[in-house]
């Protein structure tokens, strides 16, 4: 990381803790308990994430350009919230607070890479309804496997430069103190950066919020002022409530998603515990959901579900006939 170290060629010594303390909760007693709600909350996300991506990979008619995104969609949430929530469980529950200076920035990396990825596989997402419904006719020609791989894969590089990129800028900064407490449940950026005693323009967390909030909210609101636009030229209103239908699951991901980080962001004098809540259910709590709002309201998935467990049923009924005879 010396390319972002500011003392480099300069007679500066940059102070480094040792290790830095996640504070969590202040002053609230019994706090275990909402740990181990998150717990819960990780097992359910595991589960319903890993049958969403089982359902695809066995059923071959998902395996569209749209169900692409929601492949690597299911699999950045049960990516990220098991980078996340295991090592919460084992900062608060078994008391191990203390977490060393590169072992907190690489959980900051992946925290930080997976939460930009969930928000890019939106924008992914909010492109296809956009071409579905805008350019129905030139759909399979402008929305291809190929064209959703490459940007999968160019949105993956994207989020992993932004986040070596701010860690790196993280590794130029000096401590004045020896032991610095997080007041978080997580390495948190904004919590990190702002107790350096040096300059710490660059790693300013607006331009992060710029780039990780407004600017992909921008854009999906701008598809769906398109699609509005275009639905208002189809002749009939069932034809608008039927495409509109196909925008429902993706409409609830981003009110899962931009609601409580628009919440986080606004409210800057929000108490640390407050602080954490919200920050900890908008990190577990969305990736817990998706899988439950693409099996009730997309019908191929609904439809893929019923069509394997028949067969699992139907399986089990001959290995039973098989081992009676």
């Amino acid at each position: 990381m010396d390319l972002f170290n500011s003392a480099l060629g300069k007679n500066i010594t940059l102070v480094r803790p040792a290790y830095f303390i996640i504070s969590g909760f202040i002053g609230i007693p019994n706090a275990m308990y909402y740990y181990i709600f998150l717990f819960f909350v990780y097992i359910i996300s595991v589960v319903g994430n890993t049958v969403v991506m089982t359902v695809i990979y066995l059923d071959h008619n998902l395996w569209t350009p749209k169900y692409i995104v929601v492949f690597n969609l299911a699999f950045v949430d049960l990516f990220g919230t098991t980078a996340l929530v295991p090592k919460v469980l084992d900062l608060f529950l078994f008391n191990n607070n203390r977490i060393s200076y590169s072992d907190c920035l690489t959980f900051l990396f992946f925290c930080y890479a997976t939460l930009m990825m969930q928000i890019l596989n939106l924008i992914a997402l909010s492109y296809d309804r956009l071409i579905a419904i805008t350019y129905p006719l030139h759909y399979q020609v402008r929305v291809t496997h190929r064209l959703m791989f490459s940007l999968i894969a160019s949105f993956w590089l994207f989020a992993i430069a932004m986040c070596l990129t701010a860690v790196g800028l993280l590794t130029r900064l000096s401590f004045c103190k020896s032991s610095v407490v997080v007041n978080s449940y997580f390495c948190d950026h904004g919590q990190i950066y702002r107790q350096a005693c040096n300059d710490k323009t660059p790693s300013h967390i607006k331009v992060y919020h710029t780039i990780l909030l407004w600017l992909p909210l921008c854009f999906i609101l701008g598809t769906y002022v398109c699609i509005v636009i275009a639905l208002t030229r189809v002749a009939t209103a069932q034809e608008r409530v039927k495409a509109l239908k196909t925008c429902t699951g993706h409409i609830s991901l981003v009110a899962i998603y931009f609601i409580p980080v628009l919440i986080s962001s606004t409210m800057q004098n929000l108490h640390s515990n407050s602080r954490i809540i919200n920050l900890s259910l908008t990190s577990v709590f969305p990736p817990m959901l998706n899988p439950i709002v693409y099996v009730l309201q997309t019908q191929e998935i609904k439809t893929s579900l019923r069509k394997l467990l028949k067969i699992t049923k139907q399986s089990k009924i001959m290995v039973r006939k098989l081992l009676i005879t």
